[in-house]
């Protein structure tokens, strides 16, 4: 295969984020398709004994076996990382494959982890359960309160761990903020920007280490696969997480990959105009919430407490939002009338979708958990999707009335 100007970085520097996404990482075999090709093969073949020797010292480049080279996978690490900015990308086999495996690889018994209590169900699975387990200490803290992260840093502390936008409660991190207590400390920043993608939001650009992905959402955008992918400097890939990806084989397969590398071809078109539905949505349902003595949280518009903050850090403020309509009877009842919208605990898909976080997403944490990151009972997450936002608002003002709200 030869590798087109879409892998010279003296070239791709200059492109707008945009034209990465279409062209960014492009190989071509010598039969010169356009699209990128799909290569469904665990392993290769080598002209001589040698070859395969020098390819396994890491001496010659090549491909060696599937878990640790292919060549669409290897187009779409390149798209990502330089969408995100990053020396390098590895894609993952799921979102949380790449939260485990952004961690794991990383965190050893007797060190310690700094969390933002407002995560995905998973995620704080892991900080709850999973790196205790192996004797990693874990403190959860408000990540909103800009004081809590440095107050938390023990003298093992060796990671910060958080989503902004979180799931979903919404919650916003100052990335700025949290990254420079972080790099004074010569702690790693680990962040999961699933909500908003690099089309939304780059936190490297304010200093973070580490980028992790569930490309399952917006990267695909249109609910067909599970991928996930983890961006760092070159240094921290190939020295950090590579030892970890090529021994435990959380990878992505080659058709995943091939099935968001056409979702990213779309991704800036998808995530703005979501984002601008969602903000639509957003505007005619807090009047309404407000009367009914309900709670809006979206970031996208100014009644949320780190609006400002999210404006500053965001190209636009994503699909996702959510809202309480107080208890979970009216929250079902809400999605039980939907007629359009389809209930789903997925995001970032080019449909509306909406779920109850408390008994789908969040359902495995236990109460006190929940209700001290705000996953209260009438708590709803919607995405909003590419469909024409009237039909979508007539969707929801007629469930809201349904459930009396």
């Amino acid at each position: 295969m030869k590798k087109t100007t879409g892998t010279d970085r003296s070239i791709t520097r200059n492109w707008r984020p945009a034209t990465r996404a279409v062209r960014g990482g492009t190989w071509r075999s010598e039969h010169g398709e356009t699209s990128e090709a799909l290569f469904l093969t665990s392993g290769y073949t080598y002209d001589d004994a040698q070859t395969v020797a020098d390819r396994f010292a890491g001496d010659a480049p090549g491909m060696t076996y599937s878990r640790l080279q292919n060549p669409t996978v290897a187009m779409l690490e390149e798209r990502i990382a330089l969408m995100e900015g990053a020396g390098a990308c590895r894609a993952q086999a799921s979102g949380m494959a790449a939260m485990t495996a952004a961690l794991l690889c990383q965190l050893s018994a007797g060190d310690h982890c700094v969390a933002a209590r407002a995560a995905f169900g998973s995620c704080r699975w892991l900080v709850d359960h999973l790196l205790p387990r192996f004797g990693i200490e874990t403190t959860v803290i408000d990540s909103a309160d800009n004081d809590a992260w440095e107050a938390a840093i023990r003298p093992n502390t060796k990671v910060f761990f958080f989503e902004t936008p979180a799931n979903p409660t919404l919650d916003v991190v100052d990335l700025a903020h949290v990254c420079g207590v972080a790099k004074a400390h010569g702690i790693t920043t680990v962040v999961d920007n699933a909500f908003a993608s690099p089309a939304l939001q780059r936190p490297m650009e304010f200093g973070a280490d580490v980028v992790a992905y569930s490309a399952t959402k917006l990267m695909d955008g249109q609910g067909r696969v599970l991928a996930g992918a983890v961006c760092g400097s070159e240094e921290w890939i190939e020295d950090v997480l590579l030892p970890f990806q090529r021994n435990t084989g959380p990878n992505c397969a080659p058709f995943n990959a091939w099935v968001v590398l056409k979702g990213l071809e779309t991704l800036d078109l998808r995530a703005h105009r979501q984002s601008e539905n969602a903000v639509k949505l957003g505007k005619f349902l807090e009047p309404r919430l407000d009367k009914a003595g309900g709670r809006m949280l979206h970031p996208g518009l100014p009644s949320h407490p780190r609006h400002d903050l999210a404006m500053v850090q965001m190209d636009a403020t994503g699909p996702i939002f959510a809202f309480d309509v107080g208890t979970r009877a009216r929250a079902f009842a809400v999605l039980d009338a939907l007629k359009l919208v389809d209930i789903s605990n997925n995001i970032g898909d080019a449909r509306s979708l909406m779920c109850h976080p408390a008994s789908t997403t969040h359902a495995g944490l236990d109460e006190d958990a929940r209700t001290s990151m705000g996953v209260t009972e009438g708590l709803l997450r919607i995405n909003v999707g590419l469909e024409d936002i009237a039909d979508v608002t007539e969707d929801m003002d007629a469930a809201l009335a349904a459930a009396g709200v």
